[in-house]
């Protein structure tokens, strides 16, 4: 049995606690909202993320961070992006008075604005070697609503320090829960950003009224184009036919889950950006990581012709239509080129 502290009560966070407690872990689920802990602990829900799930009676969740780091031997972020480096100052300073040194892992998919790292970057800057042993990856094709009902579901787990990799594998298997060990770091945390920009493209699709073949069209592009970046970046290119490039694809471009396809989807029926997102009520991590992957794909002189027409239609207003014709007029090319 392992101590736990998963930081972040968001709907992927709350059911990876649930499933670990499940598993015979200790686990504290760490919120910044006090009412949101009072509400996991003593009514074993989270009505705002998880309408309807019952969650195991013997999870606990705290607003003080602290409180949720004694004793861990693993801390598991699940908070967005745009906060990762934010909470990790304070876990560092949690973990330094608790003279700890745990296995850190995250769950969150995206690249930091303005300096885009990756999210295992930003961890490694942010907390000295004193106060952590390995930092892992684990991502995969996962909707929290699919994982909390026991359907199916396989993720990677990823570190340059594979017995790392191993130990988070062991905590999370169960028989519908199954996780594989990769050390390609660079291709897992590529693949799960930037499949959200592809899946707001194929939300967008959708709510235009565009069928399967166009639906086919933009996936296999798109991951020609995650491909093409995560490996002007040092990934391994066998790693974007994985789990976490084509598997995270398929599962974020074809479900209602995906908050990204589902903003995808309202801007395609006409809703603008604005109104998408306060609409959502949740972090849709695609918007900013289209921001990043297009100025990332501009500094590297990559071809992203599909992020580049979503960052258009995102970030200068665009028509979507006029987006895809400009597409479509492409001058021909070789498929592999």
């Amino acid at each position: 049995m392992k101590r736990i502290a998963v930081l972040g009560a968001g709907s992927w966070g709350t059911v990876l606690a649930n499933l670990l407690l499940k598993n015979g872990h200790e686990v504290t689920l760490w919120t910044h909202k006090p009412a949101q802990a009072a509400e996991i602990t003593q009514q074993h829900t989270n009505q705002h993320y998880l309408p309807d799930f019952v969650l195991e009676p013997e999870l606990t969740a705290t607003a003080d961070l602290k409180t949720a780091l004694v004793g861990a031997d693993v801390v598991l972020f699940v908070v967005p992006t745009n906060a990762t480096r934010e909470v990790a100052k304070k876990v560092v300073a949690g973990l330094t008075e608790l003279q700890q040194r745990p296995i850190i892992v995250h769950a969150s998919k995206g690249l930091e604005q303005q300096t885009h790292k990756r999210l295992s970057e930003v961890l490694a800057e942010e907390m000295p070697a004193a106060t952590r042993q390995a930092i892992v990856v684990l991502s995969g094709p996962s909707h929290a609503e699919d994982v909390a009902a026991g359907d199916i579901t396989s993720l990677t787990a990823a570190s340059n320090d594979l017995a790392a990799a191993e130990t988070i594998q062991q905590l999370f298997m169960n028989d519908y829960f199954r996780v594989y060990t990769n050390t390609d770091v660079i291709g897992v945390e590529m693949g799960a950003a930037l499949k959200n920009v592809i899946a707001i493209g194929a939300g967008a699709l959708h709510g235009l009224g565009y069928g399967d073949n166009t639906k086919a069209a933009l996936m296999t592009r798109g991951l020609a184009e995650i491909s093409r970046l995560g490996v002007a970046f040092g990934a391994e290119p066998l790693t974007f036919i994985g789990l976490s490039g084509v598997g995270d694809l398929i599962v974020t471009c074809t479900s209602v889950h995906s908050r990204n396809w589902r903003a995808g989807n309202q801007l395609g029926q006409g809703e603008s950006l604005a109104a998408v997102l306060k609409n959502m009520g949740m972090v849709v991590e695609g918007v900013a990581t289209t921001k990043a992957a297009y100025e990332l794909a501009q500094q590297k002189h990559i071809d992203m012709p599909i992020t580049t027409a979503i960052y258009h239609v995102l970030y200068e207003q665009k028509d979507i239509g006029t987006e895809i014709a400009t597409l479509m007029k492409r001058a021909g090319k070789m498929e592999l080129a």
